[in-house]
């Protein structure tokens, strides 16, 4: 596997962990006590932190990466065992 294939997948690993994690923490101002601002959604956040999702997502992408890498190079699930596993 060549470097950009590995920084492709890790990528994608990366967005789909960042929407994973993204929900996690979050209060509402319900939750929190915060008066709404005019305008704002009932079900808006009041105390989102990117930093943190980022964190999150890296971490997850990073096990998650790591699991396929590993099953890439040992061959743990292989296309055979998937059809066999269907019958």
């Amino acid at each position: 596997m060549n470097w950009f294939a590995i920084f492709a997948i890790y990528a994608l690993f990366w967005v789909i962990s960042a929407f994973i994690a993204l929900p996690f923490g979050l209060q509402t101002p319900d939750e929190s006590g915060e008066v709404l601002v005019k305008g704002q959604a009932d079900s808006a956040p009041s105390n989102f932190r990117p930093g943190r999702v980022a964190l999150r997502a890296t971490i997850l992408s990073a096990v998650l990466f790591g699991l396929y890498y590993a099953n890439y190079v040992e061959g743990w699930v292989t296309m055979e065992s998937l059809i066999r596993l269907g019958r």
